[in-house]
């Protein structure tokens, strides 16, 4: 059997908090909490989710991978709107200003995009 992807894992000081506020942005729930590991996904079943592990040094320079989020195109505002009050904030990376996606950062400075619908992509 190949293997599969399971978790995806994000290095964070306060666990509990990044995890509710990635379990919010996705509509998920938190499957799982320890002192060194906290787990969320969807459901019990599902064959992915995130884990959040402590580190002790702050995020210093730009994630080498991040994680692209996605909406209807007719809502995408509205829920770029949500994820700031829930705690996202814009940040700049070097974007143009004409860019088909929106750069955030989560509440530890993980950076994450809201992208255009993949139907609008294969156009």
């Amino acid at each position: 059997m190949a293997v599969r992807l399971h978790h995806v894992v994000v290095d964070a000081h306060d666990l509990p908090g990044l995890a509710r506020f990635w379990a919010q942005v996705l509509g998920w729930r938190v499957l799982s909490e320890r002192v060194r590991e906290v787990v969320i996904g969807p459901d019990v079943s599902a064959p992915i989710g995130m884990c959040f592990m402590p580190v002790p040094e702050t995020k210093t320079i730009k994630n080498r991978v991040h994680l692209d989020l996605t909406t209807g195109a007719d809502d995408r505002d509205a829920e770029i709107e949500r994820l700031l009050r829930l705690g996202a904030r814009r940040v700049n990376i070097g974007q143009t200003g004409e860019e088909s996606w929106t750069v955030l950062a989560d509440p530890e400075g993980n950076e994450f995009c809201v992208v255009r619908p993949k139907s609008t992509l294969i156009d």
